[in-house]
């Protein structure tokens, strides 16, 4: 009504106005079209109206996802709690894919084992377990319960540990421990009891094969300790914990040595000795040994297979060593035994060890004409028979202790 009252001045004096029907008709469209127009809207300022259009998206937000589904447990004894693998959980893979790098087990101190005998032995010396991924309770049941419990138990199909398995017959177990230390190893009782003071000296071996049927040697002849220079494969790698056969926890393993730093972890006064075999007297060399050989080795062993050094020279001389015979008396107390690589022998290093040690040069013969042994087995041929010296020794000083020579 006050539109209505606000138009009709206007209308009447259109209408008196020449042509006022006219323009009376024009002005009332135009009121018409007044009254029919929305409410004119207060818009805010600039500023107000971006900070608003800003905050707007978050309104819609789409709502959080659900919790994920509690994971299922299942009691494997008292205290001792296991989950089960839903399907498509890809943690077995991606901790066996992980652990087999040397990089990602320098860095984060994990090492992978498989294999009921090998874990078994791990747990009783101490190893600190994180995760067992197994396929049946039986294979729990068969550990010490009470490591167990240190752990992150998961059962996985069969399949699932068959398809990341490295061994030709899986056994359906597969655990992810700490790197061991060897301070804080506890040995079988049997070892140690049954320690000798031989040491063995790992120079430059490089194939994973060789070096874990050395360290199965050297727990077998009852090696006190076994020192690995920087030009060694690493011992935990999956290839050398199955060559070893459980010697990794069995006898201490100092890993990564520069040979500055040997010394330092041989006991006071020991010999080194260096197994070479090479016999280099040629065709006529029956007999006794020589006085002394002069090895001429190749370059100078690198610290590593990727940091090769190519400044060595060929037929670097180093001292002359006495040379003898491996079964021929040597194990003067406490000795150690370098045994080198199969590609790059003895480095100048070792034998410039085994030279300000009093050591000798221990020769394998073999026939003339056939090439030279695989380091494993000359680890293994000198090693025990430092054992049969070392232990025919401590009978005949038992023996005098007995029946001590009067006069």
């Amino acid at each position: 009504m006050a539109a209505l009252g606000r138009l009709a001045p206007g209308l009447c004096r259109a209408l008196l106005r020449p042509g006022g029907p006219r323009e009376a008709a024009a002005a009332g469209r135009r009121g018409v079209r007044a009254l029919r127009r929305s409410p004119v809207r207060v818009l805010p300022p600039r500023k107000e109206r971006g900070e608003a259009g800003e905050k707007q998206p978050s309104l819609k937000k789409h709502p959080p996802p659900p919790p994920p589904p509690a994971v299922e447990r299942s009691s494997a004894g008292p205290g001792l709690w296991y989950e089960k693998a839903e399907p498509g959980d890809r943690r077995l893979g991606k901790v066996v894919t992980i652990t087999k790098s040397k990089k990602f087990r320098d860095h984060h101190g994990k090492v992978l084992l498989e294999g009921h005998r090998l874990i078994k032995d791990a747990l009783e010396a101490g190893a600190v377990p994180h995760t067992l991924f197994f396929s049946t309770m039986g294979h729990l049941k068969e550990l010490p319960e009470a490591k167990l419990k240190q752990a992150s138990l998961v059962k996985v199909k069969f399949e699932d540990i068959k398809s990341w398995s490295d061994l030709v017959t899986p056994q359906g177990l597969i655990g992810i421990f700490s790197k061991p230390d060897h301070t804080k190893m506890s040995y079988p009782a049997a070892q140690l009891t049954s320690s000798l003071p031989l040491l063995l000296i790992c120079d430059n071996i490089r194939d994973p094969g060789n070096l874990g049927t050395i360290l199965r040697s050297a727990a077998g002849a009852g090696c006190e300790k076994v020192l690995l220079t920087e030009g060694c494969v690493d011992p935990w790698e999956p290839k050398v914990l199955r060559a070893g056969m459980g010697a990794h926890f069995r006898l201490p393993i100092v890993a990564n040595l520069d040979w500055e730093s040997v010394p330092s972890n041989l006991p006071a006064g020991t010999q080194v000795c260096v197994a070479d075999n090479k016999d280099r007297r040629g065709a006529d060399g029956a007999g006794s040994a020589p006085d002394s050989l002069k090895a001429l080795v190749k370059s100078k062993p690198k610290a590593a297979p990727e940091h090769e050094d190519a400044e060595g020279e060929e037929g670097v001389c180093i001292p002359e060593l006495p040379a003898q015979y491996y079964y021929e008396s040597w194990t003067q107390t406490p000795v150690a035994v370098v045994i080198g690589g199969e590609t790059h022998g003895l480095s100048p290093d070792a034998l410039h060890l085994a030279a300000s040690t009093g050591g000798k040069r221990l020769v394998i013969p073999v026939v003339p004409g056939v090439d030279s042994l695989n380091s494993a087995i000359a680890a293994a041929i000198v090693l025990f028979e430092g054992k049969r010296q070392l232990l025919q020794r401590h009978k005949q000083e038992d023996e005098r202790q007995k029946f001590p020579v009067v006069g």
